[in-house]
């Protein structure tokens, strides 16, 4: 399981201590669990799969996907549940999914018309 920690941790390409900030451990407990030296309990087998949406059965077995999919719909609440917390660290993400949330049916039909004239490669004269 601590090569299985490190891949997840390498996959977001995060230091320790920035992986156990998002689990509320420190990077030596990070540290200690990918060499195997601690046990990962099962309260830290749950932060990490909440935080960065690994399988359970993954983690602990090594079988299964790596990751969770997700439908549409769970991924935009789980991406605006961490984008919309206190200690997320991205203040210009916080004032734009705030913005965004301001706009009404006009603003959002105005968007969806310059990303298809965008998409389409189409410039405005």
């Amino acid at each position: 399981m601590n090569n299985r920690l490190r891949k997840i941790r390498n996959h977001y390409e995060l230091s320790q201590e920035e992986f156990g900030n998002k689990i509320m451990i420190k990077r030596s407990h990070v540290s200690s669990l990918e060499n195997g030296t601690r046990a990962i309990t099962d309260r830290v087998i749950i932060d990490i799969c909440r935080e960065f949406n690994v399988n359970e059965e993954w983690l602990r077995s090594g079988t299964g996907e790596m990751f969770i999919k997700l439908d549409r719909d769970i991924e935009l609440t789980t991406w605006a549940s961490k984008i919309t917390r206190s200690d997320y660290d991205i203040p210009f993400a916080r004032k734009f999914v705030h913005m965004l949330s301001q706009l009404d049916k006009d603003d959002w039909k105005a968007i969806e018309k310059m990303a298809i004239m965008l998409s389409e490669g189409k410039k405005e004269d």
